[in-house]
C-alpha cells in the first residue's frame, strides 16, 4: 500500500520568513530545512493568513487563553487595548482549513505566541511573564486532533512524524 509522506503544519516564522509581530524571523532550525526540502512543509502564520499586518503590535491574551478567546470567553488585546481578537480566531480557522485539506495531524508552532504557543504564553500584562496555556490556533488544532509542538520540542515532533511515516501494516489475506 502506498501513501504520501504526512505533512506538518510549520509557523512560517520559523521557517525563516519575516512574519513575527516585530517583523523578524525566529529561526530556521535544520530538521524545519530538510522537512521542508523533502517536501512536507505547509507554512502559515496564523495572525498574518487572519489579517493583521507585519510588523504589527504585540498581542497578549490578559486572563485567558486561546481556548476562551475561541469560545468568546477571552480577547487577544494589543498594548494599546486594542481587541484583535478576530483576526486571531480567523488565522486559526485558517490553520485548521490546511490541517483539514492536506490531512495534517503535527504542527510544529513558535512557542509563546498568542496565536501558536503550544505549553507557555504570555500573561497579558506586557511584561514578559509567561504562564502555562496555549495560543489561538494552537488550541483550535488540538480540538482537531492534531499534535501540537513547539521549536523546543523539535526531537518530539520528529518521534511523531516517524511514527506516521511507518508503512502501513495489512492484513494477511482470508486463506480459502
Amino acid at each position: 500500500m502506498s501513501r504520501s509522506k504526512p505533512t506538518v503544519l510549520v509557523s512560517a516564522c520559523l521557517l525563516g520568513q519575516p512574519v513575527r509581530y516585530d517583523g523578524r524571523a525566529s529561526g530556521h532550525p535544520g530538521l524545519l530545512q530538510r522537512w521542508q526540502a523533502e517536501g512536507r512543509v505547509v507554512p502559515l502564520c496564523p495572525e498574518v493568513a487572519g489579517g493583521l499586518p507585519t510588523p504589527r503590535p504585540a498581542a497578549e491574551i490578559p486572563g485567558g487563553q486561546g481556548a476562551q478567546v475561541l469560545d468568546g470567553t477571552a480577547q487577544v488585546l494589543t498594548l494599546a487595548a486594542d481587541d484583535v481578537s478576530a483576526a486571531f480566531v480567523a488565522g486559526a480557522r485558517q490553520a485548521l482549513a490546511l490541517v483539514r485539506r492536506h490531512a495534517i495531524s503535527i504542527a510544529v508552532l513558535k512557542s509563546g505566541s498568542p496565536s501558536c504557543g503550544n505549553r507557555l504564553t504570555y500573561d497579558g500584562t506586557f511584561s514578559g511573564v509567561k504562564v502555562p496555556g496555549e495560543g489561538v490556533t494552537t488550541a483550535l488544532l488540538r480540538r482537531e486532533g492534531v499534535q501540537v509542538f513547539s521549536e523546543l520540542e523539535l526531537d518530539a515532533a520528529e518521534r511523531a512524524l516517524a511514527l506516521l511515516d511507518e508503512p502501513l501494516i495489512e492484513p494477511p489475506s482470508p486463506q480459502a
